[in-house]
């Protein structure tokens, strides 16, 4: 007696030749339902990782001699807040942006800190964000709808990054200088980061010069002209990060003592000065 096959009844062994045959087809679908199966649990089950990180901004090779933001560009970066991926979920939120003059011109070193889904590639350690492997040094890029840019990874961090800032009285000199640079100096002068005031003039102090100095074409300076040059001295309030014993100020600048010291406000290039004492 012969039997009817039933409805609905699903014969693997034809699906099985069928695909066989179309084998071209059957690994196109195969690789789609990979994907889907792999996209539906990074969405919806896979528990995303984050880690912090604080990016120098530029080419994004840190032994690179790179072009630095200028004013527009960071202008363009404060109003960056977050980068989603084509989901529509967030992939990079940016928490902070700080930026300093570079010697009096239009440049800015500009530093920005964000939080980044990423995922964690087995046991190694390592982190991969937009399919590439990300570590301090390591170059990244950020696409958000207002601006897009690369930078340099100075920090990494499973945890929010704490960081410890200081204020601090530091007393600055220089030699040589001309009357003028005094004059044009106010007390009271601010430069704000982004974040914070990171230098206030507090008190300046004028006294003459009588050495008998080289200028910087060669030569020497005669008595008459040596008097014209003064010995300027500066008190500021500084906002510097505290880090394993040492001073940063302009995040990568150490402050020590006998060192030198570059500041640009809006008003004035604080430059070639010595640092003299920090309290």
């Amino acid at each position: 007696m012969i039997q009817k096959k039933q409805k609905g009844f699903v014969n693997f062994k034809q699906l099985f030749l069928l695909a066989k045959r179309n084998y071209i087809v059957t690994v196109i679908v195969l690789c789609v339902l990979f994907v889907g199966v792999m996209s539906v649990y990074k969405l919806f089950i896979a528990k995303p990782t984050y880690v912090y990180v604080k990016v120098k901004v530029g080419q994004g090779l840190w032994w690179a001699n790179t072009s630095r933001p200028n004013a527009w560009f960071v202008e363009a970066i404060k109003q960056a807040k977050v980068e989603v991926d084509l989901t529509g979920q967030p992939i990079a939120q940016i928490q902070g942006v700080r930026y300093y003059r570079w010697w009096g011109g239009g440049d800015f070193n500009t530093y920005v800190t964000a939080k980044l889904r990423v995922s964690k590639l087995g046991k190694t350690g390592k982190y991969n964000f937009k399919r590439s492997t990300i570590g301090v040094g390591a170059p990244i890029d950020f696409e958000f709808p207002n601006v897009q840019f690369s930078g340099t990874i100075m920090t990494i961090s499973e945890k929010p990054l704490i960081e410890k800032y200081v204020e601090k009285t530091i007393y600055m000199t220089k030699k040589y200088a001309y009357l003028w640079e005094y004059d044009a100096m106010q007390v009271g002068d601010t430069y704000f980061d982004g974040q914070d005031n990171v230098f206030t003039l507090l008190d300046k102090q004028l006294t003459d010069t009588n050495e008998v100095v080289k200028p910087d074409t060669g030569g020497l300076i005669n008595t008459q002209l040596a008097e014209q040059r003064k010995y300027i001295q500066l008190k500021a309030k500084i906002k510097v990060r505290e880090e394993n014993g040492q001073l940063f100020f302009g995040e990568e600048s150490i402050i020590t003592q006998g060192g030198g010291i570059y500041v640009v406000t809006s008003r004035f290039a604080y430059n070639d000065y010595a640092v003299a004492k920090v309290e």
